[in-house]
């Protein structure tokens, strides 16, 4: 089965699942946890990108992301990428420590973003990391500790969540661990992680009153909302793959796009295909691979094959185009 484009955009709301390969561990002491959250952190910061929950486990992390100015799959292959390098280096070994496919989910902000919240942070308690409330108050590897004031973590959005409880950080905070309080007997909520239509409807109870009142529901895996968020979601995503399908069909592939930007600096072609320490030429590379990436959809792979560069340096790339295109207000080529 062909795997769906993943669905994001600037303010999108992702709950993002990454496990280990074949689940196994991605972490095997507290040397390595702290690593995972110190890298979180600074990708995190050096993106501009809210976290407003997370959960380290033995062998998955759970995140509840907003995308700002990066795309998530930027700040994802950022984050793995750059920990897995170091877990190898300290355990000497090699070879993937993440499935290459992380789910993520695009979550509407009402009423899923204080559930998604709770949820995250139950997880260490569900999973029997910790006994019960207090321990978990105290647990160093999830948000939890940071929303109810044991710890300080300046990337972590604390104060975006607790004033959803009050404008007083003190009453915020106890109403907030109240809330999470409440969320204990309900265990797992497949609904919020899995489930497709009967996610987005709602879970089964609310799939079967509407379909019993004749309501036409759409769901979708990636997509956890009410149906209408779905429909909007999902034609969003569907006009942005519209939009480089038909870029692509009229032949507006990667040799069209490094003809013309070749063109707009003045350069041969063939001058933009190999790395250069001349200022203007590595600025007009950066502005293809931001085109090339994010315009036509292209993966982060065959831009680094037909650049000579590597897919991290590909990244780093994108986000200095996007920084040029929006300083200097340019417009991708058409025709």
């Amino acid at each position: 089965m062909p795997r769906h484009a993943r669905l994001d955009a600037p303010g999108a709301l992702h709950h993002v699942i990454c496990r280990g390969i074949e689940r196994r561990p991605i972490n095997r002491d507290d040397t390595d946890r702290a690593a995972f959250v110190g890298q979180l952190g600074r990708v995190l910061t050096a993106t501009g990108t809210p976290c407003y929950a997370w959960a380290l486990l033995s062998n998955h992390v759970h995140l509840l992301l907003r995308t700002g100015a990066v795309p998530l799959t930027t700040v994802m292959r950022r984050l793995l990428t750059g920990y897995a390098s170091a877990f190898n280096r300290r355990h000497r070994r090699h070879g993937y420590l993440f499935q290459n496919r992380y789910k993520s989910i695009l979550c509407q902000d009402e009423p899923y973003l204080l559930e998604l919240v709770r949820y995250l942070h139950l997880n260490p308690l569900r999973a029997g990391l910790v006994k019960d409330l207090r321990a978990l108050d105290c647990y160093p590897w999830s948000g939890h500790s940071a929303l109810v004031g044991q710890t300080s973590r300046p990337w972590q959005a604390v104060s975006e969540v607790l004033a959803h409880f009050s404008a007083r950080a003190a009453v915020a905070r106890r109403a907030y661990r109240d809330f999470v309080a409440d969320g204990i007997p309900q265990g797992r909520r497949p609904e919020l992680t899995g489930g497709g239509l009967v996610r987005s409807a709602g879970g089964w109870a609310a799939l079967t009153e509407r379909r019993r009142l004749g309501n036409r529901l759409h769901g979708d895996e990636r997509i956890l909302g009410e149906s209408e968020f779905v429909e909007a979601a999902l034609k969003a995503g569907g006009e942005v793959m519209e939009w480089r399908h038909q870029l692509l069909s009229h032949g507006y592939d990667f040799d069209w796009l490094l003809r013309r930007v070749a063109a707009d600096a003045g350069v041969p072609a063939a001058d933009l295909l190999t790395p250069s320490k001349v200022r203007r030429r590595a600025r007009y590379r950066s502005i293809l691979c931001y085109w090339a990436v994010r315009k036509l959809g292209l993966p982060g792979t065959v831009v680094a094959a037909r650049l000579g560069l590597t897919q991290p340096a590909v990244s780093r790339a994108v986000l200095r185009g996007e920084r040029v295109v929006k300083e200097q207000g340019l417009v991708f080529p058409q025709g």
